[in-house]
């Protein structure tokens, strides 16, 4: 096995995500998810402070060298802060990433060391508040939703898009009372594109609406629309694009209940699961 380091911001950093298989382990590592093959939380780094770290294994040595062509989930996240850099768009700042490759030079875990956002959380629990208490200042809410949608325009602008924009990407912090910033995370998932079309627009929109959609009325969800269009559109223009958003809304679910069906039918039929 061999440690490729794609970057490290300083001397102690590279050193930090060396080490990163065994800081996962200690006992002050704070974990954030354990999923599978992905790995996240806290780690502290001596000389350093606090930083986020996560690890992603690959599961075969095909996915590892198709990995190794395409970019391993660190090296993505290294694209994808740095598309967000270029137009100043918030997210946490890249400390180190390193890959772990076989002897054949497949991909085989890889690491991202960021910094740690902490003075704040992720939309839903942060717009609704422990047991929903602060989701009951509606004005706050709204607040906020709305300052997520006017820098979620403002990324596609500069002509970024994101395959999961979900709630639990969107990091928000109070700078001061009733001033929201938002910050986006899971950078792996970010490009830019040469053209960014009105599909790709609205299907980070509905990705965000089926993960926070819950928490809004309609009034809200079109106060959310209108914030993102900059105005409420002439009503001919915003029956089109709500006409567009909900098609792709209804192309989107059906492709999961698919994808769903075909995965309970493999479980199904996989050895051990009959009586």
């Amino acid at each position: 096995m061999r440690r490729i380091v794609l970057y490290a911001r300083t001397p102690e950093l590279r050193r930090a995500i060396e080490l990163a298989p065994a800081l996962i382990n200690l006992p002050s590592f704070v974990a954030l998810k354990d999923q599978g093959r992905t790995l996240a939380g806290f780690v502290e780094i001596e000389g350093f402070g606090r930083a986020f770290i996560k690890r992603a294994r690959v599961e075969t040595f095909f996915h590892g060298m198709f990995e190794r062509i395409g970019g391993s989930r660190a090296m993505r996240t290294l694209r994808g802060a740095s598309a967000l850099s270029v137009d100043c768009i918030p997210h946490p700042r890249p400390l180190a990433a390193m890959e772990i490759r076989g002897v054949a030079g497949e991909v085989r875990e890889s690491f991202v060391m960021l910094e740690a956002l902490e003075q704040g959380d992720t939309l839903s629990r942060y717009a609704l508040g422990p047991q929903e208490i602060l989701g009951r200042n509606v004005t706050r809410r709204s607040a906020i939703f709305r300052a997520v949608a006017r820098e979620v325009r403002r990324m596609h602008d500069t002509g970024i898009f994101t395959r999961d924009l979900q709630e639990t990407n969107i990091f928000i912090t109070e700078r001061e009372p009733g001033v929201f910033r938002v910050s986006f995370l899971d950078l792996e998932d970010f490009r830019r594109m040469r053209r960014l079309s009105d599909q790709h627009r609205w299907t980070n929109l509905v990705h965000l609406d089926r993960s926070v959609g819950r928490f809004m009325c309609r009034a809200a969800r079109l106060d959310f629309l209108y914030a993102y269009l900059g105005g409420a559109p002439a009503r001919d223009e915003a029956r089109r694009i709500v006409r567009e958003i909900l098609s792709l809304k209804s192309a989107i679910a059906s492709r999961r209940n698919q994808e769903s069906a075909r995965d309970t039918a493999r479980a199904s039929d996989a050895p051990g699961i009959h009586a």
